[in-house]
């Protein structure tokens, strides 16, 4: 165990792994981050899968994970049964989730469910509609079929109702794609109503768990793009500033949130609070050290869902102090404000990278399903 690693667990960041294969289930390799590196989850998302299937996936430290059973088998069999592509993308990605879910599963007993949780998203196809929203998520908790699986809604104006609604019906949730904190507010919002619901149905809130994925390194993608095409010294002053501010200033509404009097009535009926994520956290721009997003937002009841490279990253040489976030709200909202004053629109931003978002997930879907369609072709049995 590293100290970094242990340190920033014991500051109460949950490690979750941003990646899933089968290469990492069947060679041990997930176990063993569990066992040695302090991670308690998994997530994934369209593109990890589309890398996984496509052959992409794997591990960068273990090299017995490059010997780990692929999908051939699964594909085979599936294709002799002449289901559709959709049907095979399900199958799969439902096997590896829930196979990750049993590995995880001893830490999901030992936190009362809090952590020891895989995400797996609804079709991205569907971010805008909310009655398919939700009829995925009920699907998806189905085939999975195990406790601390989380399923991921998109933060659309589309995904927050169903969020309520999927809440509601006792459905863990993982709400992704959050750049904004108006947005974080009505997620947060969301969920409050979703468990409000759930009350009134007579579920018992204390099995219901949400975290909500608000995401940092496109944020400063975005910004000093323009930053950089700006070129001014003012300008470049701001750069790499906005990520870690922005996701301050959505730990401040947390705290908010979750100390109101609406959270106060659901917390003593048996809630749990609705944990800020840090999502995207593995460092684009070369000049930034590529444990920021790790190091500048520690803060308590957190989650940071890390690609490999940033989980070794911070396993080497990361410099873990105490909460890194509360008190530092006055200085967040300066660095937002400064953007505005050289005319860079936060509203702008966070609108373009939602939109963004959805469009890459929706992209590494269509991909998934062209990689998947020509390997059930190429694993089809002949005829005769």
């Amino acid at each position: 165990m590293t100290d970094a690693l242990k340190r920033l667990s014991d500051e109460g960041v949950a490690i979750w792994l941003d990646d899933l294969s089968r290469k990492r289930i069947t060679s041990g390799n997930l176990a063993e981050l569990i066992d040695q590196q302090h991670v308690v989850g998994v997530t994934t998302n369209p593109t990890i899968f589309q890398k996984a299937i496509s052959g992409g996936g794997g591990t960068s430290r273990s090299s017995a994970a490059e010997s780990g059973g692929g999908y051939d088998l699964q594909v085979s069999d599936l294709a002799a049964r002449k289901v559709t592509v959709e049907e095979a993308i399900r199958m799969i990605t439902t096997a590896d989730v829930r196979d990750a879910a049993d590995i995880l599963r001893p830490v999901f007993d030992a936190t009362d469910g809090q952590d020891g949780r895989v995400s797996i998203e609804v079709d991205p196809r569907l971010a805008h509609n909310t009655k398919a929203t939700v009829a995925e998520a009920k699907q998806l908790a189905w085939l999975v079929d195990r406790p601390n699986t989380l399923i991921k809604i998109p933060a659309t104006q589309g995904g927050l109702p169903a969020i309520t609604e999927v809440i509601g019906l006792g459905i863990s949730v993982n709400v992704t794609l959050i750049f904004s904190l108006e947005r974080y507010r009505a997620v947060m919002d969301a969920y409050l109503s979703g468990l409000e619901k759930a009350k009134e149905r007579g579920l018992d809130l204390s099995k219901i768990h949400s975290v909500a994925s608000f995401f940092v390194s496109r944020v400063d993608t975005e910004i000093d793009r323009r930053i950089d095409e700006m070129g001014t010294d003012e300008a470049k002053a701001l750069r790499g500033k906005a990520g870690v501010a922005n996701a301050r200033l959505a730990y401040q509404a947390y705290e908010e949130v979750f100390s109101s009097d609406r959270w106060n009535v659901l917390e003593n009926a048996g809630a749990n609070k609705q944990r800020p994520l840090w999502a995207s956290t593995g460092v684009k721009d070369p000049a930034y050290k590529d444990t920021m997003y790790v190091e500048e937002l520690v803060a308590p009841n957190t989650v940071n869902t890390m690609p490999e490279a940033t989980l070794e990253a911070t396993d080497d040489h990361g410099e873990i102090r105490g909460d890194a976030v509360t008190g530092t709200y006055a200085e967040a909202r300066a660095d937002l404000d400064a953007l505005e004053k050289i005319g860079i629109s936060y509203d702008e931003v966070v609108q373009v990278l939602e939109d963004e978002g959805v469009e890459k997930f929706e992209t590494s879907w269509n991909d998934l399903l062209k990689s998947t369609q020509a390997e059930l072709e190429r694993l089809a049995p002949s005829e005769g």
